[in-house]
C-alpha cells in the first residue's frame, strides 16, 4: 500500500492521448492521461469507461448529444457508446476501466496508446 499523489505522477509526462497506469484494483487500472484537442470516434463494446476531470475542461461528443465536464466532475460511458472525447486547452483526466482496454477502442491509427504502461 503506497499513497499516490497525482500531480506529482501527471509532472512525469506530457504526451497528450497516452494513458498512464498508477494503480490496479482487482481487474481494473487507474489511469491519468493529459488530454487537448480532439480524439477519434470510438467504442468499447466490452466494458463502461470513467473519465474524472481532475484539472480543466473537457467535453464528450456523443452521435446524439455533447457532455461537458469541469474539474471534480466525472462521467460513466456505458460499453457500446460511440463517443469521441475533445478539449480546448489540456486537461488532465483519470480514467477507470479494466485492465487490457485499449484507449482507441475499436478504432486503430495514430492516436493508439501502448496499454499498460505504468508511472
Amino acid at each position: 500500500m503506497k499513497k499516490i499523489n497525482f500531480k506529482e505522477k501527471l509532472s512525469q509526462f506530457t504526451d497528450h492521448w497516452a494513458p498512464k497506469v498508477i494503480a490496479e484494483m482487482n481487474d481494473y487500472q487507474f489511469k491519468l492521461v493529459k488530454i487537448k484537442d480532439d480524439f477519434v470516434w470510438h467504442q468499447h463494446s466490452e466494458s463502461d469507461e470513467v473519465f474524472i476531470v481532475l484539472e480543466g475542461n473537457m467535453s464528450i461528443e456523443f452521435e446524439d448529444k455533447i457532455v461537458e465536464l469541469s474539474e471534480g466532475e466525472m462521467l460513466v460511458v456505458n460499453k457500446g457508446d460511440k463517443h469521441k472525447p475533445f478539449a480546448n486547452k489540456e486537461c488532465m483526466v483519470m480514467l477507470v476501466e479494466p485492465k487490457g482496454v485499449v484507449n482507441t477502442g475499436d478504432t486503430t491509427g495514430s492516436l493508439t496508446a501502448v496499454n499498460d504502461v505504468w508511472i
